[in-house]
C-alpha cells in the first residue's frame, strides 16, 4: 500500500525547521491511502455533481447579499469589485482566482516595501505567508475576511468547475515550492473554497503545516469527510476564528 512520503521532517513540520506534530504534519506523512489519490471515476463525479447544487443554492438564494457586498466595496474603496489572481488547479493547470476586493490598490508594492522595513513582518510572512496587521487590507476589506464573506465569487469558481466546495485552498505562484514532496497530492484535486486548514487553525498555523493537511486530505477522500468539513467550516466561519 502507498504512503505520503516527506525527505524531511523540516518539510512537513512546523515552519521552524523543528519536528512535525502527531496530529498535523508527520500524521499526514504517515498517512496510508485508502484508494486512488484524487478519488476513482465514481467519487470524482458525485463530488462534482454537489459542488453544483451547493454553488447553484449559494446564488439563488444568497444573491441578494453578493450585490450589497459587490456595491460595498466599490462605494467604500472604488475600483473594481473582484479581485482576480492567477492560482494553480487540479493538474496544476492555471487558473482566474476571484474574491471581493479587500486590499488597497497595488498592494503588491505595498507589501514589499512592509516587509522590507519591518524584519518581524518577514519573519512572520515567511512561515504563514499571512501578517496578522496587514497594511494593504482596507476597513471594509477587514470585516469581509474576518468572516471569509471576501470568498464569495469562489463560488463562480465551482461553478465553472475550476474549484471545489472542498480541497486545498488555491495556491499562488510563490508557494508551489513550499508543498515539497505533496505538490502532486495538491495537482490531484480541484482546489477548494474550505478544507482541513480552514477547520485546523487556518492562518495559525504554518504554511507547511497545511500542505501536510492538503496531502492528508486527498489521502483520504470521501464525500463523508467532506460533509464533516463544511460543517465544522460554519462554526469556525462564524467565530472568526484564526482569520487574517
Amino acid at each position: 500500500m502507498n504512503t505520503l512520503r516527506s525527505n524531511s521532517s523540516a518539510r512537513a513540520g512546523d515552519g521552524t525547521g523543528g519536528p512535525a506534530t502527531p496530529t498535523t504534519a508527520a500524521h499526514a506523512a504517515n498517512t496510508p491511502v485508502y484508494g486512488r489519490i484524487g478519488g476513482g471515476a465514481w467519487l470524482r463525479h458525485a463530488k462534482r455533481a454537489a459542488d453544483i447544487a451547493m454553488a447553484g443554492s449559494f446564488f439563488l438564494f444568497f444573491g441578494w447579499a453578493y450585490a450589497l457586498i459587490w456595491l460595498g466595496v466599490l462605494v467604500s474603496s472604488g475600483g473594481p469589485a473582484i479581485y482576480m489572481q492567477p492560482r494553480y488547479g487540479k493538474d496544476g493547470k492555471v487558473f482566474k482566482f476571484y474574491k471581493f476586493r479587500s486590499m488597497v490598490a497595488e498592494s503588491d508594492a505595498v507589501l514589499a516595501r512592509h516587509l522590507r522595513e519591518n524584519e518581524a513582518a518577514r519573519r512572520e510572512w515567511a512561515v504563514y505567508q499571512k501578517l496578522q496587521n496587514d497594511p494593504r487590507i482596507t476597513r471594509f476589506g477587514a470585516i469581509l475576511r474576518k468572516y471569509s464573506i471576501d470568498e464569495f465569487p469562489q463560488f463562480w469558481n465551482v461553478l465553472k468547475g475550476d474549484m471545489s466546495m472542498v480541497g486545498p485552498r488555491p495556491c499562488m505562484f510563490t508557494q508551489k515550492d513550499l508543498y515539497g514532496d505533496y505538490w502532486g497530492h495538491y495537482c490531484a484535486v480541484r482546489p477548494g473554497i474550505t478544507g482541513l486548514w480552514q477547520i485546523s487553525g487556518r492562518n495559525e498555523i504554518s504554511y507547511r503545516r497545511r500542505a501536510a493537511m492538503d496531502a492528508e486530505y486527498v489521502a483520504r477522500l470521501s464525500l463523508w469527510r467532506d460533509l464533516v468539513i463544511l460543517l465544522k467550516t460554519f462554526g469556525v466561519v462564524t467565530g472568526a476564528r484564526g482569520s487574517r
